[in-house]
């Protein structure tokens, strides 16, 4: 092997399995194994690549409209609390970072979401007194002060949170007969980010806990993408009525 193939290696050892980079980039071998983990890990990178803008749309649509119309602040905060010990347990647990980086970036655009939810719809003290409190918990969660045991049981009720979050949410999409401020974007996106995480936890973690909590989401993310697009004409309408009710005030 070569400076330039060594150097090539090394790089790419940076974010794959050392061995299976020697293996591919310098003997051309593509065994079943290296190409399932090379993959796995693609994808994964891909997805926390992703999640960086995921939800920024649904941050956008309510910053620009000012207003939290539609979106269910309970659905919200269950589907942080869900991101949060999801993240909290894999770190626990050393898993990669490829298998649940995503997380940190959406609990970060999803903990502004819930902020400006409550400053529209209640008032800017609950806002700053919702985030102080927030990152406390993350902090005891995350700094090893939680017993693994714990956060064993937290990644367990992401199930029912998973769940919870999304119904919530589609109920009252349901009762309104329109989906608000919702945003089709970041609905497309978190269904195919879960989606996709169902073969990588397979992957990388073998952890049947993760992977039942990712087809879940799945399941609850198509629903709300679904809603979407049944009620889009009747959302649109609906937004229009409220911006020229705001004008005329």
């Amino acid at each position: 092997m070569n400076s330039s193939e060594s150097q090539l290696v090394e790089l790419c050892s940076l974010l794959y399995p050392k061995q299976c980079c020697h293996e591919v980039l310098t003997d051309l071998l593509f065994t079943k194994q290296c190409i399932s983990v090379l993959v796995s890990k693609s994808l994964g990178y891909g997805i926390i690549a992703g999640s960086t803008l995921v939800k920024l749309p649904q941050f956008l649509k309510i910053w620009s409209a000012r207003s939290g119309e539609g979106i269910s602040l309970i659905g919200v905060v269950l589907e942080l609390l869900a991101m949060t010990f999801s993240a909290s347990y894999a770190f626990a647990n050393n898993f990669p970072f490829s298998a649940w980086g995503e997380c940190l970036f959406l609990m970060l655009v999803t903990t502004g979401i819930a902020y400006l939810v409550l400053k529209y719809q209640q008032n800017l003290v609950k806002a700053f007194t919702f985030v102080t409190i927030y990152m406390g918990l993350t902090y005891v969660l995350m700094s090893g002060l939680t017993p693994l045991s714990i956060l064993w049981s937290l990644q367990a009720a992401n199930l029912p949170l998973a769940i919870s979050g999304k119904m919530f949410q589609a109920f009252i999409n349901y009762s309104n007969g329109n989906t608000g401020q919702l945003s089709a974007i970041s609905a497309t996106l978190l269904f195919l980010g879960s989606f996709a995480r169902i073969f990588t936890s397979i992957q990388e973690t073998g952890d049947q806990l993760v992977v039942i909590t990712f087809t879940v989401a799945s399941i609850a993310n198509f629903i709300l993408l679904t809603q979407i697009i049944y009620y889009w004409n009747k959302t649109n309408e609906f937004i229009q009525r409220k911006t020229l009710e705001k004008k005329k005030i």
